[in-house]
């Protein structure tokens, strides 16, 4: 056997080492659920916070997309009420309009029933009908432009031909051919002319 001699061993000691060794494994598993259980509350207040994070985002998009699905109904809403009032717009500018025409067509079969007429009747008729489009005319406001001696415009007038004329001045109109007409600024229909110099 071994000629060593093995010493006896010192009961303090024994018994310390014997308690360090009995306490360790005792403590490192005490320490290590004490640091998984703050772990644990650390990612359950992180997960509660991001829930709540997330409830607070689900239900501001949830309010904006009611917002939205209000503001596009509302616009619907406008958008057909504009197209209905625009077409009634429509119909009672054409009613006005027709109902100053009427008058007209009236004089014409007035002078058209007279069968039997002179000359000078049927042209009292023309004048009749000539005064009465007019008339129409003026309570649509509707303006007749482009008159003879008047500067030329071209935003007013078209030039259909130019001619020397000692008499007239330079751009001037010489003679329409037909009358141009407006609303206001918006022009209906240019009027044709024959420019001099």
């Amino acid at each position: 056997m071994s000629s060593k001699k093995e010493k006896p061993m010192d009961p303090e000691v024994e018994t310390t080492e014997t308690a360090e060794a009995v306490q360790e494994p005792a403590s490192q598993p005490q320490e290590k659920e004490e640091k998984k259980s703050k772990r644990d509350a650390k990612k359950d207040d992180e997960v509660k916070k991001l829930q709540e994070e997330l409830a607070a985002a689900q239900k501001q998009a949830a309010d904006t997309k009611d917002q939205l699905l209000r503001v596009m109904a509302e616009y619907d809403n406008y958008r057909k009420r504009t197209d209905k009032e625009k077409a009634a717009i429509y119909d009672h500018a054409v009613k006005d309009a027709v109902a100053e025409i009427l008058n007209v067509v009236d004089t014409m079969e007035m002078a058209l029933a007279h069968k039997d007429c002179q000359e000078d009747d049927l042209r009292k008729g023309v004048e009749l009908i000539d005064k009465n489009l007019k008339s129409a005319l003026t309570k649509l406001k509707v303006e007749a432009i482009g008159a003879e001696g008047e500067p030329f415009d071209p935003e007013l007038h078209q030039a259909v031909s130019h001619i020397e004329n000692e008499e007239l001045g330079e751009n001037v109109i010489a003679q329409v051919y037909r009358k141009g007409y407006r609303i206001g600024d918006k022009i209906i229909r240019h009027a044709t002319v024959v420019v001099a110099n």
